[in-house]
């Protein structure tokens, strides 16, 4: 064991290998960010003054299924943290297990749900059995990455903001025995918002704190927790994240930078939550739910000092100018910005229905009563995680359709696969039209992302939840099949016979166009502000999804993900179509709403 003396919060400032040493952090995710881009991201946090980083683990990425882990490729955290070692940056790591993040069930896995008992984030015997199973497998990983090991990372965090849960006084110790008893010797901390202080923490571990203003002495409330011992901030919201159906939230630059240039002048230790935020890819957005259900966007731009695209903004270079005062040598040279091409709108030249695709599909799965996505027979025995769910049955009448409030997220609806409307949490019901022959009802339920933060987290099973009822009558004998989209799926429908796209499509579809690159690919923005809603893929990777009711109407496109020659698009839409993909080189933010004029209790 090395003899070198770690981060160390002994007094009212840390030290590290004995010497004072201010923590001037900010988060990046790797997983929002194409791995070739890492090093461009990392070295523009060098460059503005920032001496670490933080991230969190996403457990669903990284176990996916029961016992199948995955820290390969674009989840390979062992490289991503040997690049910011390499590169001058220490770690501080956020394991979770629960990471909140407006990642979906807040990193948690949805296999996990399958138990109807479930008590996630409790000492509930069957989230404790396969939290001990997941740290198995991720400390050892990242172990040697330990500052005792010769490695970066000065600290662990023991879970994420469990003071605004709280729901078992022994969860919190059990969590830091997991970190403990598989040799992680570095320093321990907690971290809540200014609420959450009174309920969280732990024993032998720092707590930090969680703010955007400081109004409400959340500092001198922590001093008062732990006298003579570090001050941190570990999550300063440079900005906010957003949801379908609302503005664009901004912080304006100097609201910001006032509040950053204080927290400094008292001594205080920083994280800036985000730095860089990235892109929540695919179906990994998570949803918000405190009285009415909101799904977040897949943009985590955040209002970031680096932009989604790894743009430099106003914010990054105050904030260069501010940290370089707390530097005794000039801070390095800023890296040159990464060019981006509007390549030339594509047309959308072929079609499937998606009655056409079912065969496509997993197998068809029989079953008396509605099945949650979570726990329908699939992907080994461990549910539907994400995407689509399609139940039909036989109807023998019109009348009220009532979803009895069982439908997540949304419902559209058809009869003899002709569109009659949609169900979700403010539409229950839904007349369908007369008829006395027998007929098919179909109901696509969409996983619009599940809750990340707040009490609800064991209630975020998907699809259909419970009956769904005819006139007064429980509705039985479905087939369901099973519309994740995964990779796997969508390399079977490039295979398919696809058409001509008639001039009236019916809905929903697929639509494919191909891009032609002739130079080396760059980053861009395929804008959707004229679709529907949907979902967009390019070489296979799920880009993200749109919705016309905005805030964002583009989707980030990165360069890694193309090819020099034909790269091929498809788009799943809901509604409405055009001829042609267009693409852009900045993205287009709408509306905006400027975070520090809302009430903090909108934002929680």
């Amino acid at each position: 064991m090395s003899s070198r003396k770690g981060l160390m919060a002994n007094s009212s400032q840390f030290t590290l290998e004995g010497k004072p040493f201010r923590i001037l952090g900010g988060s990046i995710h790797y997983f929002r960010v194409p791995k070739a881009h890492w090093e461009d991201r990392l070295l523009k946090m060098k460059a503005c003054g920032l001496n670490t980083l933080t991230t969190y683990v996403p457990w669903n990425l990284h176990e996916p299924e029961r016992g199948m882990f995955n820290f390969q490729d674009q989840l390979d955290l062992k490289a991503y943290i040997s690049l910011a070692a390499e590169l001058g940056l220490w770690v501080i790591l956020r394991p979770g297990p629960y990471i909140c993040a407006e990642w979906d069930l807040g990193g948690l896995p949805s296999w996990l749900l399958q138990d109807k008992h479930m008590q996630l984030r409790t000492t509930y015997p069957g989230f404790v059995s396969a939290v001990n199973a997941y740290f198995d497998k991720l400390i050892p990983l990242i172990k040697h990455l330990m500052f005792q090991e010769g490695g970066p990372i000065i600290a662990v965090q023991v879970e994420n903001e469990y003071g605004s849960y709280a729901k078992d006084d022994k969860y919190m110790a059990f969590i830091k025995n997991c970190l403990l008893s598989r040799g992680i010797t570095e320093l321990l901390l907690t971290s809540d918002n200014w609420e959450g202080l009174k309920c969280g923490g732990v024993e032998e571990a720092l707590k930090t704190v969680n703010l955007q203003r400081l109004s409400f002495g959340a500092i001198q409330y922590l001093f008062d927790m732990q006298p003579q011992r570090p001050l941190m901030v570990m999550e300063y919201w440079s900005g906010w994240f957003d949801v379908w159906g609302e503005n664009h939230h901004i912080f304006q630059a100097d609201d910001m930078l006032a509040v950053v240039s204080e927290i400094l002048e008292r001594g205080v230790s920083i994280n800036l939550y985000m730095f860089h935020g990235g892109t929540s890819f695919g179906f990994m957005n998570g949803a918000m739910d405190f009285g009415t259900y909101k799904s977040q966007v897949n943009s985590y731009d955040y209002d970031a000092p680096l932009s989604e695209a790894g743009d430099y903004t106003p914010k990054y270079h105050f904030l260069r100018t501010l940290f370089g005062q707390y530097h005794s040598e000039p801070l390095p040279e800023v890296p040159s910005v990464q060019k981006r091409s509007a390549y030339h709108p594509v047309a959308v030249q072929q079609y499937l229905c998606l009655w056409d695709t079912l065969r496509f599909a997993n197998k068809q799965l029989k079953s008396e009563k509605p099945i949650n996505m979570e726990n329908l027979p699939v992907n080994n025995n461990n549910g539907q995680s994400y995407g689509y769910t399609l139940y039909e049955t036989t109807i023998t009448s019109g009348g009220t359709l009532n979803s009895m409030n069982n439908i997540r997220d949304r419902a559209l609806v058809f009869v003899n696969r002709q569109s009659v409307g949609s169900l979700n949490y403010k539409t229950h019901e839904l007349t369908l039209p007369d008829g006395k022959r027998e007929r098919t009802l179909s109901l696509l339920v969409e996983n619009c992302g599940r809750v990340n933060y707040g009490k609800a987290l064991d209630n975020q099973r998907k699809g259909l939840v419970g009956d769904i009822m005819l006139n007064n009558a429980p509705l039985r004998d479905f087939t369901i099949y099973c519309l994740d989209m995964r990779p796997s799926f969508m390399k079977r429908l490039s295979s398919a016979p696809w058409k001509s796209v008639p001039q009236k499509p019916s809905f929903p579809g697929f639509f494919q166009a191909t891009l032609h690159v002739e130079e080396a690919p760059r980053d861009t923005f395929l804008t959707l502000s004229d679709w529907g809603k949907g979902v967009v893929f390019i070489n296979g990777q799920n880009l993200g999804r749109h919705w016309f009711i905005g805030p964002q109407h583009y989707l980030y496109v990165p360069g890694p993900w193309l090819r020099k020659g034909e790269n091929q698009i498809i788009v799943f839409e809901e509604h409405k179509s055009e001829e042609k993909l267009v693409f852009a080189e900045n993205p287009d933010h709408g509306k905006t709403i400027d975070v520090y004029k809302l009430p903090f209790c909108t934002l929680l």
